[in-house]
């Protein structure tokens, strides 16, 4: 009888600590495990993150880190830690967590635009993605690959097509230019080559002229007659006599890129830089800035007209007021100089 009492002690601890023990499983595994008040909170992880610092990254974040580090070591994710972006949702429980970082990597919506140079790029690029700009402006600048691609150094920054792109935020630096060189091979697409190849420009000379017609106009509507003022001068053999190479030239000259210039000088054009398109003929080496596809595309439906000249309208700002003759644009010229003398614009 004694013997009997004891054996069904034994049988019920042994229920009631394997219910306990399922319990604490259950608590481990599937209870809510997060420990932040927004509906969800992003979880960055950098590439080579050993469990020692995720635990750093991940911690603050639950309710029950060590909860959390168990399961992990049970599943084997301590072991195969995975770099990127991940969302983590309020509620969610040790496994689901566990299951958002195996298979949940989150890509970004990334983009750029109107950057003057290759170190700009870089600059924009490594506040969106894992890689930073040093290692983006080597790959940039690799000879190599550039002179494989048909690029120059002074004509690189073309093959950057400026749009929303969707990428992994633990995207290498060449990763991210191996995916430009696709896009910007899906940009010129047999429509838009052809459309060069009538216009007599290859794809990089149309990102010249573009660039040009960026720093002219912010007006949208207005690039296509601008583009077809530096095409009829192209086509003619004058000069482009454009104030923004000019600029550009200044400004690689001194190795000043931050510098403001409102105003071009007649000293100024005769800075001797293959980019002073006051001095010498024919496109620059390169673009001067990273054109919008709107501006690429201006210049490869340019406008048909007969105007040679333009300058700011003073009337309607922004825009510009166009001339056929030199005569009709001194006119345009002179109302505009005698304004920007009034509002004592020196440089």
């Amino acid at each position: 009888m004694y013997i009997k009492r004891i054996l069904l002690l034994i049988a019920l601890l042994g229920l009631v600590g394997g219910g306990l023990f399922a319990y604490y499983v259950y608590q481990t595994v599937f209870s809510p495990n997060t420990n932040f008040d927004s509906e969800s909170t992003v979880l960055i992880i950098p590439t080579g993150t050993t469990y020692p610092k995720l635990k750093t990254l991940i911690h603050p974040l639950l309710k029950d880190p060590f909860g959390f580090d168990k399961i992990a070591d049970k599943k084997g994710y301590i072991k195969n830690i995975k770099a990127g972006r991940y969302i983590l949702k309020q509620g969610l429980n040790n496994n689901e967590i566990i299951g958002v970082l195996r298979s949940k990597n989150t890509p970004i919506q990334l983009s750029f635009n109107n950057q003057d140079r290759l170190e700009d790029l870089a600059g924009r690029i490594s506040k969106q993605i894992e890689a930073d700009s040093i290692s983006l402006i080597k790959v940039f600048k690799d000879e190599t690959f550039v002179k494989e691609n048909e690029f120059t150094e002074d004509t690189a920054l073309a093959m950057y097509i400026p749009n929303k792109y969707e990428f992994f935020w633990n995207t290498s630096a060449v990763q991210f230019r191996e995916r430009m060189l696709k896009e910007y091979n899906r940009f010129w697409n047999k429509v838009r080559r052809a459309k060069a190849k009538e216009i007599g420009l290859s794809p990089t000379e149309v990102v010249v002229v573009a660039s040009i017609v960026q720093k002219e106009t912010a007006k949208v509507d207005e690039r296509p007659r601008v583009a077809g003022v530096y095409l009829n001068r192209y086509n003619n053999g004058w000069r482009l006599d454009a104030d923004p190479t000019v600029i550009y030239a200044i400004k690689k000259h001194r190795g000043d890129w931050e510098a403001v210039i409102k105003r071009v000088l007649y000293k100024d054009l005769e800075l001797d830089s293959p980019y002073n398109t006051y001095k010498y003929g024919g496109l620059p080496p390169g673009p001067i800035a990273m054109p919008d596809i709107s501006s690429i595309d201006a210049v490869l439906n340019y406008e048909k007209h007969e105007y040679y000249f333009f300058v700011a309208n003073v009337e309607n700002f922004g825009y510009h007021k166009f001339a056929k003759t030199i005569a009709q644009h001194n006119r345009n010229k002179k109302q505009y100089v005698n304004w920007i003398n009034k509002q004592g614009v020196k440089r």
